[in-house]
């Protein structure tokens, strides 16, 4: 074919989302990536899913919620072929003031529709998530306060542990068989995967009428930018410069073969803001090396662990997000000779046996992405340029779990179809409202971890 109702540039997990949920609605689609499927950053993730997003408004939990009942919707249909579960994040303190905080965190959470939020002061009231599977949990969160329950269900937490917050509809799942299932769909539906790069967009009369790639010139009434990384670089195909920057972002697994972290445990987050305890020796190292003397300080809360694989595996992902600098985006990803060490050792403030493996360590293995976002954290879904031209991107770090979601509020778009009230929150268009650019200035937490 030489023309398509829609374009699609990139083919990471908006793209294929994009794909799967514009074939369902009969539109003829051409995704184009120079690269495999999934591959470039798609694949890097932590491959976890939440419900739990702060904001002045529901509209992020309204999009994870949607989202997430399409990813269930996907796993009963397949027989959980993505290997979703439903374990949930735990939010760890060790710091009798950061209570009030997680308090306050379950509290606007519920107000923005994530689900009730439940107080545990004595043992024998707060229910475990299950290992495997997703049906029948509860959705909003516990806050267990009481101290024998955290012995009792999470026993490798420090002994200073306080408090816990238990977030329930969260978890994670195979993120590659989740984007290769909606490849696979699309392309049932005739979907078409070209291995090329895009070139340009052509124009005319104020609305796309062709994609130039570097093999072929494809006649389109419809394009749209899931370009990840590069959604920049692309919008300003189309005559627009999105609001977007990237942060480099790395994740480390390793073999636990002391088995320090429960083969069953949920994500495991530490609450905690903390400054290493660095040996002497090891601070004079770090404040002659002009990149890594910030390690000295205070770093942000959010070090985190969870087990990877199946039965029988012993191996860990760990991430901490402790510097989040805007950069250009580089292929592939400059070295990071410290992560490992920084995020291992910010893992021993809530999980302490793990300190066993800061001077004899497995072998670890580094990669990661870049999380392109805007300024408050929220997605780009919308019409952005020409008629027909549409961005679908700026996920940061969490479009594994929204592009079921926002997928199904681009294809609204460009079918005519209603959209739900809290799409407005994602148009491109938002920052044109003098109202909302004031709010931004306001805006303190993102959801980030």
């Amino acid at each position: 074919m030489s023309s398509y109702d829609v374009v699609i540039c990139g083919a990471g997990i908006a793209g294929v989302a994009a794909a799967d949920a514009l074939t369902a609605r009969g539109a003829s689609v051409l995704l184009v990536d120079e690269r495999p499927p999934l591959s470039l950053t798609s694949d890097k993730s932590s491959e976890c899913y939440r419900n739990w997003w702060p904001g002045p408004d529901n509209a992020m939990v309204a999009l994870m919620n949607r989202s997430i009942d399409h990813i269930e919707a996907l796993a009963r249909e397949t027989q959980n072929a993505i290997a979703l579960n439903r374990r949930g994040y735990l939010y760890v303190t060790t710091d009798p003031a950061q209570t009030a905080q997680l308090q306050q965190a379950g509290e606007t959470a519920a107000a923005l529709g994530a689900g009730p939020l439940r107080t545990h002061v004595r043992p024998d009231t707060y229910t475990p998530s299950i290992a495997h599977g997703f049906d029948g949990q509860p959705d909003g969160a516990d806050l267990i306060l009481d101290r024998a329950t955290l012995r009792r269900f999470f026993p490798c937490l420090a002994d200073a542990t306080v408090a816990a917050l238990h977030v329930r509809r969260c978890g994670w799942l195979s993120a590659q068989q989740l984007g290769m299932t909606l490849l696979e769909q699309a392309r049932r539906r005739g979907a078409h995967l070209a291995h090329a790069r895009v070139e340009a967009v052509e124009v005319q009369d104020g609305r796309v009428s062709a994609v130039q790639l570097d093999s072929r010139r494809v006649v389109t009434g419809g394009f749209v930018n899931a370009a990840g990384p590069f959604l920049r670089r692309v919008g300003r195909m189309v005559g627009v410069d999105l609001p977007v920057f990237s942060e480099r972002h790395l994740k480390v697994a390793f073999e636990d073969h002391l088995g320090i972290i429960p083969r069953d445990a949920p994500l495991l987050i530490c609450a905690d803001p903390q400054a290493i305890a660095w040996t002497d020796d090891e601070r004079a190292m770090l404040a002659d090396d002009p990149e890594a003397q910030s390690l000295l300080d205070v770093l942000p809360a959010g070090a985190h662990c969870r087990p990877e694989g199946g039965i029988g595996s012993t191996w860990v992902i760990a991430l901490w997000a402790y510097d989040a600098a805007p950069v250009e985006e580089t292929f592939p990803l400059p070295a990071a000779p410290y992560f490992f060490d920084v995020t291992l050792r910010g893992l021993t403030r809530i999980i302490p046996a793990l300190e066993a493996y800061i001077h004899r360590p497995p072998r670890p293995t580094i990669d990661g992405g870049y999380y392109t976002k805007t300024r408050e954290n929220r997605p780009l879904i919308g019409p952005a340029g020409p008629r027909g031209s549409f961005v679908m991107g700026a996920f940061s770090g969490y479009g594994i779990m929204a592009a079921c979601g926002a997928a199904d509020v681009l294809a609204a778009y460009i079918s005519g179809e209603a959209l739900p009230a809290w799409a407005a929150a994602f148009h491109p268009a938002r920052y044109d409202d003098p109202a909302y650019r004031a709010l931004l200035d306001t805006w303190n937490d993102t959801g980030q971890l």
